[in-house]
């Protein structure tokens, strides 16, 4: 091979081979694409910020909490707003600390940091698609398109917005395959606000998909640690208290506030009935898809936790037998799942987990929003068919105050889109068999 002589030749080369960069971008459709969907949007959230008025609902309660605690209060019984007692784990305060810190406490500076958290949100979430890519390109502009959402972002500064964009940061660290850290962010993000959770169960069935069972625990364990970290100063001082309230799963949320179940007559809404009945539906389609969708190509849920178990018990038999080094061979059953397969079943268990929620205020419409585009194009329906449902959720979202009838319709639009990921063939979900000549249309 010829060396380049001259300075100014490998300079050249350089530059060449800068500029083709662009040029990859642009020959991606998709990145090109989202590419300019984001610098679009960065011009409407300024917009919005300039000209719509700033919406008062938590931020004075936020700010209320984090002085109380920023001025030595560690009872969480004791850390209060002007909308109630503080009830979100203890990275809540640490974030909402650092953004009275920035922004003084004033609004304007938090709308400004917050439309660039959006922004981000918006990035991650574009990479998550076009990593996927599931969606033709211009259905893309589907994620820029919700009222409501930049309203949750930009002018009412919701914690759910930043949960929401750790959880996705958490989900593209998993395209890599480091389960650790994506455990440690998916972690920090349950610290702000506990209905990342309801990714849970989807995401501990990944990794034992992907992992051996002392990477699982490995994993879990670093995830646990975040929390106690993040939680010492409070489980010191006063750890009932702080337990209680930041990890309540009892909460009764407010019927007039609900966008899900209106209809519902108020007594029955805040039952506790009701609430068992909505848990042991939520249980039995998360089982349902795990066993049927999730897991068909193991064989199913029970067959495969039955050849984890089975591995575990060889490995634990073999140990003592064989070198440190043979050991850990034998116990290798790593995967690499590929993106598709991680998207869809976090997505998919996150999404049974608000059709079966027993109330959706509208800061809730953020815990899903982002990932409705990817789910309507998992389903077998025609495009026009995802296009209403999605314009028809949207609708629902942003009909105040919500009422009998868009509770219900709401409703069905959900049991429409959770019956099309039913009837969707299951993808194959290990990245080193997918055949790498079968792309799809763009």
């Amino acid at each position: 091979m010829a060396v380049p002589s001259t300075t100014s030749e490998l300079e050249l080369r350089q530059s060449e081979q800068d500029s083709s960069c662009p040029v990859k971008l642009l020959r991606n459709r998709k990145a090109a694409f989202s590419l300019a969907l984001l610098i679009a949007d960065v011009v409407l959230v300024s917009l919005i910020i300039a000209y719509v008025p700033y919406t008062k609902i938590d931020w004075d309660a936020y700010m209320s909490q984090v002085s109380g605690f920023l001025g030595g209060e560690r009872d969480y019984s004791n850390l209060k707003g002007d909308t109630g007692p503080l009830v979100y784990p203890a990275g809540f305060l640490y974030v909402y600390s650092a953004i009275q810190f920035v922004t003084g406490g004033e609004v304007y500076p938090a709308q400004i940091l917050f439309g660039i958290l959006y922004i981000i949100n918006l990035g991650i979430v574009f990479f998550v698609y076009v990593k996927t890519d599931v969606l033709p390109w211009w259905a893309l502009s589907l994620l820029c398109l919700s009222k409501r959402v930049h309203s949750l972002f930009v002018l009412r500064l919701f914690n759910d917005c930043i949960a929401t964009m750790l959880l996705h940061t958490s989900m593209a660290v998993l395209f890599s395959q480091r389960w650790h850290v994506g455990l440690i962010i998916f972690s920090a993000a349950v610290s702000i606000k506990m209905n990342v959770l309801l990714y849970a169960p989807p995401l501990l069935l990944l990794m034992l998909k992907a992992l051996n069972i002392f990477e699982v625990v490995s994993a879990l364990a670093c995830a646990a640690l975040v929390q106690i970290l993040l939680g010492l100063p409070f489980l010191l001082s006063y750890p009932v208290a702080y337990i209680s309230r930041a990890f309540n799963l009892g909460r009764i949320f407010i019927h007039f506030w609900s966008v899900n179940f209106k209809f519902v007559p108020e007594p029955v809404f805040v039952s506790k009935e009701f609430a068992v009945s909505l848990l042991v539906v939520h249980l039995v389609l998360l089982f349902t898809f795990a066993h049927c969708r999730w897991c068909k190509h193991e064989g199913g849920l029970l067959n495969f936790l039955h050849s984890k178990f089975l591995f575990l018990k060889l490995k634990l038999s073999l140990s003592s037998s064989l070198s440190q080094q043979n050991f850990h061979s034998v116990g290798s059953s790593s995967k690499v799942l590929c993106p598709e397969h991680i998207v869809t079943t976090m997505f998919a268990g996150n999404f049974i987990g608000i059709v079966c929620a027993r109330s959706l205020h509208y800061q809730f419409y953020s815990w899903y929003f982002c990932s409705l585009p990817y789910l309507l194009w998992r389903t077998p329906f025609p495009t026009l068919l995802r296009i209403i449902l999605f314009v028809g959720v949207e609708l629902c979202w942003n009909i105040y105050p919500s009422n009998i009838y868009s509770s219900v319709m709401l409703l069905c639009l959900h049991l429409v889109i959770l019956w099309g990921l039913w009837s969707a063939p299951p993808e194959y979900p290990y990245l080193k068999a997918k055949s790498s000549s079968g792309k799809k249309e763009e």
